[in-house]
């Protein structure tokens, strides 16, 4: 056997201890419960629109005013009763003249076929 020589070897120097650290991280869940409440609300308004419709009307009145005037009406015999009783029975009443067959249809003392006033009467004529 054939031994070979050793080198010279010295005493070791052993160094600090170097520290690492090797970090490994992981997460977790923590539920937090906020609870809340959303109440909606319909609101309805009602618009109340009142209304005044109007309509108008229009009328004419008219009234009529009959008047006798003194003198001789046109048609009537000179000295003819104007209305019955004015002047008593029957006076002025010429020959021919007529009564009538009921009261108030002809006035005592006229003439058949005058007019009882301006503008009526038989025989009236429109110019």
């Amino acid at each position: 056997m054939f031994c070979r020589p050793r080198p010279n070897m010295m005493a070791p120097i052993v160094h600090p201890t170097k520290h690492c650290q090797n970090n490994t991280f992981s997460e977790s869940v923590v539920p937090h419960i906020h609870p809340t409440h959303v109440n909606n609300v319909n609101h309805h308004k009602f618009n109340h629109v009142h209304y005044y419709p109007q309509t108008q009307s229009q009328s004419n009145q008219v009234s009529h005013q009959n008047f006798n005037a003194p003198g001789p009406y046109p048609g009537q015999v000179a000295g003819a009763q104007m209305g019955p009783g004015q002047m008593g029975p029957d006076p002025g009443q010429v020959a021919g003249a007529q009564t009538g067959q009921f009261p108030n249809q002809m006035f005592p003392g006229q003439v058949g076929g005058a007019q009882e006033g301006p503008g009526s009467g038989k025989g009236y004529r429109k110019k």
